[in-house]
């Protein structure tokens, strides 16, 4: 009776988070156009933040909690989910146009926070320490970063206002923010119903603590960016696709792991191995080259990071 009621309850969630994200894009879109700012910025600020509310929950109340490996899993997992399947996926749907703003900042950004992670985690290889950790004092520099990166999407707004003057939004103001803080409140409890009841099933079923952070939590927490990411992708919304998922992987680095750390202390993770690392960093190091190229995501590009997704995820439940 008790997977059967989690089974209904995931459905539920699944419902809610696909109507939210509708309302949740269609808001963000017309609320970017009401203040006249680039749809960049709104992704990577409001569409970005409120779509990692959910890592930032479990982040707290795994560490709370003492689970450790379901911290920096949410995290890992999350960021590497981010790019590979949903960015590859979105691709595939429609090529995805990226501006020059966004290969030249936003992406290095994202590949030194993710790099900046790796170094912090690596004691024993770095600094000859007897266990990997990541102390207060790292979570402290990652929110310095966190910081840097929101002084640089403050001169962002400055800079980019008047560029939507002549497009005229779906809604007034008022409509807008409402439509999005429902769509994100459908958004947020919809992940939250997901994530709880497929981690019931997969507890059930005995799969370790790191194998359900790196899939179960990483996928449920990311089902916010997926769902609004499909849909931004088949509304055209290419500019808040990229922004979602770079604001949402440095928020998730620098505030989901950041803050948590800074106030519960040191998080020791045990169950990781390098290869978490390099799907963390080459995940971003990836999204670079192929926007590099012609500035765009093709759809033979996506199927590859659909591919590199399913080997990753492959690796995990082998290892």
């Amino acid at each position: 009776m008790n997977i059967v009621l989690q089974i209904v309850l995931l459905v539920v969630g699944f419902v809610l988070l696909i109507k939210g994200a509708d309302f949740f894009v269609d808001g963000a879109a017309s609320t970017a156009t009401n203040f006249k700012v680039s749809k960049t910025l709104i992704g990577l600020t409001i569409i970005a933040f409120g779509t990692s509310a959910p890592e930032l929950a479990v982040s707290i109340k795994a560490l709370s909690s003492g689970s450790t490996d379901m911290v920096l899993g949410n995290v890992i997992g999350s960021n590497v989910l981010n790019i590979l399947l949903i960015l590859g996926l979105a691709a595939f749907i429609r090529p995805l146009a990226i501006r020059k703003e966004t290969i030249r900042k936003e992406i290095p950004i994202c590949i030194l926070i993710s790099s900046l992670l790796v170094v912090l985690f690596l004691d024993v290889q770095l600094n000859s320490a007897e266990i990997n950790q990541i102390t207060r004092s790292d979570g402290m520099a990652i929110l310095l970063f966190f910081g840097i990166f929101l002084y640089y999407l403050v001169s962002m707004a400055l800079h980019s206002r008047d560029k939507n003057k002549r497009e005229k939004p779906k809604w007034k103001l008022g409509l807008s923010l409402l439509f999005t803080a429902l769509g994100l409140a459908g958004i947020i409890i919809g992940s939250n119903l997901v994530v709880d009841s497929a981690s019931s099933l997969a507890t059930a079923m005995g799969i370790s603590e790191r194998v359900i952070a790196l899939t179960v939590i990483a996928l449920g927490t990311s089902l916010p960016e997926l769902v609004t990411t499909v849909v931004a992708a088949k509304k055209g919304e290419t500019e808040l696709v990229l922004g979602n998922i770079l604001g949402s992987n440095i928020f998730n680095i620098c505030v989901v792991l950041g803050i948590p750390v800074a106030i519960f202390g040191a998080v020791t993770p045990a169950g990781f191995s390098v290869i978490d690392l390099i799907a963390l960093v080459g995940s971003a190091a990836l999204l670079f080259v192929f926007s590099v190229t012609n500035h765009k995501i093709n759809r033979i590009e996506g199927g590859l990071m659909l591919l590199m997704f399913a080997t990753y995820y492959t690796l995990v439940f082998v290892s």
